[in-house]
C-alpha cells in the first residue's frame, strides 16, 4: 500500500486482503472472550455507518463517544468516519459537568454510550433530547442498542472516501491547566502519525507479531495514535482489552503483549507491587548475583505479564530516570517518549543508542524541532493539528510565523538530537527571593522514592519552595501505627535533604507536606490521564499554606 494512503483506505485494504485475521479480542466477563476478525469488525461498522448516514446529518457533523476502551469503540469510530462524520471521544471518567461542556462546545448531534463505571452520575450531563445509542457492554439503560441497530440494518456498500483535510476527530485535552480545548485533527494528520508510529513499532519488534493490551483511555491521543491508528494502519496487530480494573493483571497475563505502553504513575505502581513482595534491597542484591540475577529478573517480568515485551514505552507525563533504569535492569527495554495532542502524539521517542534515562529521545521521521530564545521547545510535525475548535485567536498564538507549534515545554537538546525537558513555561513560579523555580524536575526527584506516589512542588511568593506528597497506596493503610508513621517521617526528611542536595539553592524545599486525601480523578485533582491538576491542588491548599510555613517541622501531615 502506498505510504500516502489515508487511514480509511488502509482499513478497506485489510478488510479485503486479511478478512480472517483476528484484530480485536474483547473480554465479556466470567472468563468469556470474543474475537473479531477484520471481516467481522467491518461488517458491524458498515451496518452502523448505514444507520448513522440515514440520520442525514451534515458532512463533518460531530458524533460523541463516551466509553472505556473496547472493541466497539474502534468499530464505532470506523462507522462514524464511513458515514462522513467526525468523532468526539469523551474521557470515560469525566464528571457530568465536563461531559455537558464537551457535548455543547463540540456541537455533537449524537452520543454513543459504551462501557462506563459512573453512568448514573454522568447521565445528568447529557442534554435532554440528544439522541443516544448504547454500545455492547454499556451499563443498563433504555437506549437504542448497537446490537439492535446492526441486526436490522444492511451494511454500507462501497468504500466511502474522506478528504485529507476533513476533520477526523475532535480531541479534547485532559484539562490539567484549565478548561479542556478541542484539538482538531484531520485525516492527513492522523494517517501520517499512524503510519510513522506503525513503522517505528515494527522497527523495534522486527518479525515478532504485535500484541498490545489497550487500557489507557482511547479518548486520549497517546492511546488513540500509538494503539488504534497504528494498528488500523498496519493491519496485522492484535489488540486485547481489559475487562475491569480488578482483572487488569489477569488481562495482561492473557494478552502477553509484545509491545506495552503505560504512564509514569502505573510504571511506579508496578514497581511498588514488586517491592511489596520482594524488598528493594533484597531484590537489588539478588539481581547482582550472576545467573541468579537473570532468573530473578525473568521471574519478576513474568509475574507482571511483561516477559514477552520487546518494546515498552512511557509517555503522557515525565517519568523519573531512576525508574527507567530499574526496569532496564530487570530486562524490560523501557523507553520514554514525548508528544502531545497537538501533534497527534507524533514527536519524539527513545530508540537504539538514543535512550539515555532523563531524555525523551530524538525526533521521529519528518519531525522538526528547535529551542527558541526563551528555552521553549517548538515543533513542526507530520501529525500537526488543524487548530483549536472555535478558538482561532488561540490557534494563531500557538504557532510561529514559519509554522512551528509553541509547545509551552522548556527543554535542551544534545548535539546528537536527544531532547531533555526541563519544565513547563506556564508552571514556572517565582519565590519571594525573585528566582523562578521549575517544579517538574524537582517532582521527578521526589517521585523516584518508593514511599511516594505523586508530588507537587509549589511556593509562589513564598520564602522557599515546598512540596505536597501523596504516599504510596500500600503504605497509607499503615499510618495509624505510630511506629510506621515515625519511620515514614524520618524517611521523608532524608528525602527532602537528598533532593535539596541535588538542586540549586533557590530551588531547595522548605518542607514536605503529606496529603491526607490521595489525589484522584474522582476528587478532580488528577486528569483522566493521571496528570496532576496543578491549579486545583494549589487552590485547595491556599488556606493552609501560611500555617505550614509557620510550623517548626520540615515534614508535616495535612490535618
Amino acid at each position: 500500500m502506498p505510504d500516502g494512503q489515508l487511514l480509511l483506505e488502509r482499513v478497506y485494504f485489510h478488510e479485503t486482503q486479511k478478512p480472517d485475521h483476528v484484530y480485536l479480542s474483547q473480554p465479556l466477563g466470567a472468563g468469556e472472550m470474543k474475537d473479531y476478525t477484520w471481516a467481522q469488525v467491518m461488517d458491524e461498522a458498515r451496518r452502523m455507518a448505514t444507520h448513522l448516514k440515514g440520520m442525514n446529518f451534515d458532512q463533518g457533523t460531530k458524533i460523541a463517544l463516551l466509553s472505556k476502551n473496547s472493541a466497539h469503540f474502534i468499530m464505532a469510530e470506523l462507522a462514524i468516519w464511513m458515514a462522513g462524520y467526525t468523532t468526539v471521544a469523551i474521557f470515560p471518567t469525566e464528571t457530568a459537568k465536563t461531559i455537558a461542556y464537551v457535548l455543547e462546545h463540540s456541537d455533537s448531534k449524537l452520543l454513543l454510550v459504551g462501557k462506563l463505571d459512573d453512568w448514573p452520575q454522568q447521565r445528568a450531563g447529557i442534554p435532554q433530547g440528544l439522541p443516544c445509542i448504547s454500545l455492547p457492554l454499556s451499563p443498563a439503560n433504555d437506549l437504542d442498542s448497537w446490537d439492535a441497530v446492526v441486526a436490522r440494518t444492511a451494511p454500507l456498500v462501497g468504500q466511502t472516501q474522506r478528504h485529507a483535510d476533513d476533520i477526523a476527530m475532535l480531541m479534547y485535552t485532559s484539562g490539567s491547566t484549565g478548561q479542556p480545548k478541542g484539538v482538531m485533527i484531520n485525516f492527513a494528520a492522523i494517517s501520517r502519525a499512524g503510519l510513522g508510529i506503525a513503522q517505528e513499532v515494527r522497527s523495534q519488534l522486527g518479525d515478532v507479531g504485535v500484541r498490545m493490551l489497550s487500557y489507557l483511555p482511547l479518548s486520549h491521543i497517546f492511546e488513540r495514535a500509538w494503539v488504534e491508528a497504528a494498528s488500523l494502519t498496519d493491519g496485522d496487530w492484535r489488540l486485547y482489552f481489559v475487562e475491569s480494573l480488578d482483572s487488569f493483571m489477569r488481562d495482561l497475563q492473557r494478552a502477553r503483549p509484545t509491545a506495552f505502553l503505560s504512564v509514569p504513575r502505573l510504571w511506579l505502581k508496578f514497581q511498588q507491587g514488586v517491592f511489596a513482595k520482594l524488598p528493594p534491597k533484597k531484590l537489588d542484591r539478588l539481581l547482582g548475583i550472576p545467573l541468579i540475577g537473570k532468573l530473578i529478573a525473568r521471574k519478576v517480568l513474568k509475574g507482571l505479564g511483561l516477559d514477552k515485551v520487546l518494546m515498552a514505552g512511557s509517555g503522557s507525563a515525565p517519568i523519573p530516570p531512576d525508574l527507567i533504569s530499574w526496569y532496564r535492569r530487570i530486562g524490560l527495554p523501557l523507553l520514554e517518549g514525548y508528544a502531545m495532542t497537538e501533534d497527534c502524539a507524533y514527536s519524539h521517542t527513545s530508540k537504539g543508542v538514543f535512550n539515555a534515562p532523563g531524555y525523551v529521545g530524538v525526533p521521529l521521521p519528518g519531525v522538526q524541532v528547535r529551542i527558541n530564545e526563551h528555552g521553549e521547545v517548538e515543533i513542526k510535525s507530520p501529525g500537526q493539528f488543524s487548530g483549536y475548535y472555535k478558538q482561532p485567536e488561540l490557534t494563531a498564538e500557538s504557532f510561529t510565523d514559519d509554522g512551528f507549534f509553541r509547545t509551552g515545554d522548556l527543554g535542551d537538546r544534545t548535539s546528537d538530537g536527544l531532547l531533555k525537558l526541563t519544565g513547563r513555561s506556564k508552571e514556572l513560579f517565582k519565590t519571594a527571593k525573585g528566582k523562578y523555580v521549575a517544579p517538574a524536575p524537582i517532582e521527578n526527584l521526589i517521585n523516584a522514592h518508593p514511599m511516594v506516589e505523586l508530588s507537587l512542588v509549589s511556593g509562589v511568593g513564598q520564602e522557599a519552595a515546598y512540596a505536597m506528597v501523596v504516599l504510596a497506596e500500600d503504605l497509607r493503610p499503615q499510618l495509624g501505627d505510630p511506629a510506621v508513621r515515625a519511620k515514614v517521617q524520618d524517611a521523608l526528611e532524608r528525602l527532602r535533604q537528598e533532593v535539596n542536595s541535588q538542586v540549586a539553592e533557590y530551588e531547595r524545599l522548605h518542607m514536605l507536606v503529606v496529603m491526607r486525601e490521595p489525589w484522584s480523578i474522582g476528587n478532580e485533582c488528577l486528569t483522566p490521564t493521571m496528570k496532576v491538576k496543578r491549579n486545583r491542588i494549589e487552590a485547595l491548599a491556599t488556606k493552609q499554606v501560611g500555617g505550614w510555613y509557620a510550623a517548626t517541622h520540615t515534614v508535616l501531615w495535612q490535618e
